[in-house]
């Protein structure tokens, strides 16, 4: 699916999104709401430290539907896992977040990161 130019403008300017991910169990779909980081020219999900269940359904299914205003996109999760590329891409989202108590440290170490590719 081609992202159109209004669907792109529309994922710069929202940072609360939704997503549909698929029930690594249960197979069924999954509606959260959850913030959309953009690091290194690219968009992110991740969230403060600690086991999320719509990271593990991505991680069994990397396809989930992004709900933005008025499109709905087709997109794949790309789990990053990589040390240096984790450091890279959370030292660049968190340190600009205020509530981001835990420190860059506890985001390393239990946060979930995944790229968006669109």
């Amino acid at each position: 699916m081609t992202v159109t130019d209004e669907a792109r403008q529309a994922l710069d300017r929202q940072q609360t999104v939704e997503i549909t991910t698929t029930g690594r169990r249960s197979g069924q779909p999954r509606r959260i709401e959850t913030w959309r980081y953009r690091a290194a020219g690219r968009y992110w999900l991740t969230g403060s430290p600690g086991s999320r269940d719509w990271y593990a359904n991505l991680l069994a299914n990397p396809s989930f539907t992004l709900h933005l205003d008025g499109h709905d996109l087709s997109v794949r999760a790309r789990a990053v896992t990589d040390p240096a590329e984790r450091a890279a891409i959370l030292g660049e989202i968190v340190p600009g977040q205020s509530w981001a108590r835990d420190g860059l440290a506890a985001w390393l170490a239990g946060s979930p990161l995944v790229e968006i590719l669109l």
